[in-house]
Parts: structure tokens; sequence; C-alpha cells
């Protein structure tokens, strides 16, 4: 393939030296990074798990292109910006995706774009759970020993349909037909456990419930005595996920949407809060509490946390429910559950660095293929920052206690709103550590970045 060329004539000189163009380059390329993630795909072994996932129809004797070969190069393609399965067909030639695939550069050529898609449509349910078991077995052996608690942040994210493709539905939140797909994370490494396709509506409490027992079963496959804590937003505070985590040992801090008898319940603490923020004329004021709620459909009262802040624009409060016993409201709300904001960063990488909002097959089978493809980027990707820091498990992991005093949960910034106040009011205070047999929460303090609004300012109450 190196084609011997005559260099082109004629040129004039430049400062007195003569100017030779010549087309003997041989075979060049620009994606010289896809051989750094071979290195970690080879350790992994990525695209031989999901491959053994599958059952290959073809005849033996007549395969070109192994189910892990394919997988490996649609793998590099996504990680080197070609999300699109037709790219395949240029860079089927690529010395480097070549090299990439254990071929010499001027080896046979690689698969092309109509195998690809024969991949993508290839697994039916069974193996798409399989595959997705097989991800969360990778999840758990990327620990170097056994955690004693882990939490794990769960959120669904829009990805707008590309055409009719079935279990699109129009949400009348974001005004277009989409997919609303569940992501989970590892809160502490910031790993992606699980990523699964779903409708374009807001999930209820029966599906949650049964995509967090799949979930965490196979979890506890491998670490039967591991902590495991849920956190997500107001979607997932459902009776049913709640009533499940407490029938298996699992922690919760949902979102919890207001309502009158809440408001009745905390008012007192609000209406302190309004009364010194007009008094003071200041900008904003902010306050904590708890107290005990049950809705008609819970199968009892259950702890709630409050966030009550008074601005200008007028008086704001968020709820959280949670199973955890220990720990201030405080603690509760601007150190445990608001750290959740870091997964929806982990979502948005997830879309815009690799694509994986590209699901344009019209069958749901083929685009949770493509969504198993994506996700195993994230692995590939995350790993060898994740094992430069020293520890398969990262280090700056998030501490799983409340801080033992206010000062010690207090975060080392300087003031940026000298404006800012408390009202000093007393609230309810939990036991600094959670006693033996409660759930001991990941507090993420400001877990990687995901630090609350005017934390410099506010004193543990």
């Amino acid at each position: 393939m190196n084609n011997s060329m005559l260099p082109l004539p004629g040129l004039s000189s430049a400062s007195g030296k003569p100017v030779v163009v010549k087309f003997d380059g041989g075979l060049l390329s620009s994606d010289g990074g896809v051989l750094a993630l071979r290195e970690v795909e080879q350790r992994l072994r990525v695209a031989d798990r999901l491959a053994a996932c599958m059952i290959d129809p073809r005849a033996a004797d007549q395969i070109t292109h192994s189910l892990a070969d394919v997988i490996r190069f649609r793998l590099l393609m996504i990680s080197a910006g070609y999300e699109d399965g037709n790219d395949a067909n240029a860079l089927r030639r690529d010395p480097m995706f070549k090299m990439a695939l254990d071929l010499s550069p001027i080896d046979r050529e690689l698969c092309s774009q109509s195998t690809i898609s024969r991949l993508e449509n290839l697994p039916d349910v069974r193996a798409l759970l399989r595959m997705g078991r097989a991800m969360v077995d990778l999840y758990c052996e990327s620990f170097a020993t056994v955690p004693k608690r882990i939490t794990l942040d769960i959120d669904d994210t829009l990805d707008v349909v590309h055409g009719h493709q079935q279990l699109s539905l129009f949400n009348a939140h974001y005004d277009e037909r989409c997919f609303l797909p569940i992501h989970v994370y590892d809160a502490d490494s910031g790993h992606c456990v699980a990523v699964l396709l779903r409708p374009g509506k807001t999930p209820s409490g029966k599906e949650i419930r049964g995509h967090l027992r799949r979930l965490i079963r196979r979890i506890r496959l491998h670490w039967p005595q591991t902590r495991i804590t849920i956190r997500g937003d107001s979607h997932y505070g459902r009776p049913e996920v709640m009533d499940w985590c407490d029938a298996n040992d699992v922690g919760f801090i949902l979102g919890l949407s207001g309502n009158s008898v809440l408001a009745n319940q905390v008012e007192v603490i609000a209406d302190a809060v309004r009364t010194q923020r007009a008094v003071g004329n200041l900008d904003v004021v902010r306050d904590w509490t708890e107290t005990r709620y049950g809705a008609k459909s819970w199968s009892g009262p259950r702890r709630v946390a409050a966030r009550i802040e008074a601005t200008r624009q007028g008086l704001d409060i968020r709820y959280v429910v949670t199973n955890i016993g220990g720990g201030t409201a405080w603690w509760l709300y601007e150190c445990l559950y608001c750290a959740r904001g870091q997964a929806e960063n982990l979502i948005k990488l997830h879309k815009t660095q690799l694509a994986s909002d590209r699901t344009s097959c019209r069958s749901p089978l083929a685009n949770q293929m493509r969504l198993l493809l994506h996700r195993c980027l994230l692995v590939d990707s995350h790993h060898p920052r994740r094992h430069s820091q020293g520890s398969p498990v990262g280090q700056g992991r998030v501490r799983h206690h409340p801080p033992a005093t206010a000062e010690a949960g207090r975060p080392h910034q300087r003031d940026r709103s000298a404006r800012a106040h408390r009202v000093r009011r007393r609230v309810s205070r939990g036991p600094a550590v959670p006693p033996p047999g409660e759930h001991a929460l990941l507090p993420t303090a400001i877990a990687a970045g995901a630090s609350a609004p005017f934390a410099a300012t506010h004193r543990n109450p």
C-alpha cells in the first residue's frame, strides 16, 4: 500500500534552499490516542466480556471479524470521536485502528458499517441483561478491597429522539419526543454502574423498585456485607422504593416534593427565617430543620429534613426523606443530598463527550446496545485516571460518617458573601455518628466538586 510516487517538480527555492515535495509518506493517521485506550481495554477485556454474552449466529468457518473484534473496533471509534457507525467505512483502513486490534497496518481491512449495524441489532433482551450484569461485575472487580459502604446516585436524563424510534414518547416537561434513560453512578469513584434505556416518561415506583432490585442483587453477589445507599431526586422518592429499601437493609436519601402539611410543620422556623431577613434587610437567610412526616400512600412516618431559605425573591423550602438515623438536618441536606449534583455532571460528560444520546436505531434493543457501548467507554476513559491516583478506588474519598463536631463539618473556604446570614436557632441534633445498626452514609462534604451554595458562610446548626 506504500505506492512509490515521483516528487513534485518545478518548485522555486526558499531562502536559498530547494523545496522538495514527495507523496511517499506511507500510511498516516491522526488517531494515535486509541493505542493508549487499547492498553486499558486489554487489561479490562471489556469487548471479550460483552462478546461472551451474545450468541454469534454466523458460520464459524466463514467469520473474518469476531464479535469481540467488532465490539472493540466500535468502542475505539466512539472514544476517538466517531460516534456514527458509517465512519467505519473510512476508518477500517486506518493504521492506528488496525494496530489497536493487533493487526499490522498493511493487514486486512477492519469491519464495515454494515457489520457494525448487524452487531447493534444482534442481542436480544436476555443478552442485554447478561451484558448489564457483566458491567456490574466489572465495577465490583475494580475495587482492590471490598468497600464497607457505597453510595449509588440514580438519575434519568433527556435523550431527544431522531425519528420515530420505538419507546419514544412526548414529554410535556421537555416539550420533546424523547427517551429518559436511567444512569447509576458510584458517588465515591464516579464509576458508571448501570445505564438503562426507557420510555420518555417519569418512572413509576414499581419500575424503579424492579431496576434497583436487580442491580443491588448483583452487587451483593460480590459484596454481601457492604452497606448500600441510594441517592436520587424526588422522581425516586416513591413509597414502593422506600419500603423495598427498608425491607432489604438499603439506605436512601431522596428528594421530596413539598405540600401544605409539610409547610405547616416547618412554619415556625420558616417564619423566623423570613423575619430575620426582612428585619436585617439581608440578601439571604438560610436554616435547616427536620420533622416526621407520613403521606397516606406511605407505610408509616419517615424522617424528613428541610432546607429553608429566604431571599429578596421570597421563601424557598426543599425537603428530603431518608431512613438515615444519624446526622443533623444541615448535614443530611447540604453535605449528603446536595453532593448528588456530581452525578448530573457525569451524565453531562457521558452525553457530550461520548455522544451517548446518539440512540437513532429504530429498535429499543439496538439503542440499549448503543448505550452499553458508550457506558463501556466511560469505564475505559475513567480507568487510567482512577489508577493514576495510586489506588484502585482513588484518593480524595468522601468520608463515610457525619462530622463529629460542627467545626469538623465546616468547609474551610473564605466567605464569599458578607451579607449571607443564618438564624441562630437550634434544631434537633442527631448523634454525630450513627449508632451500630443505622445506615452510616457518605456525607460527601463536597464530593468531587458538588459543594452546596453558601457552604462557606453557614455553620452547622
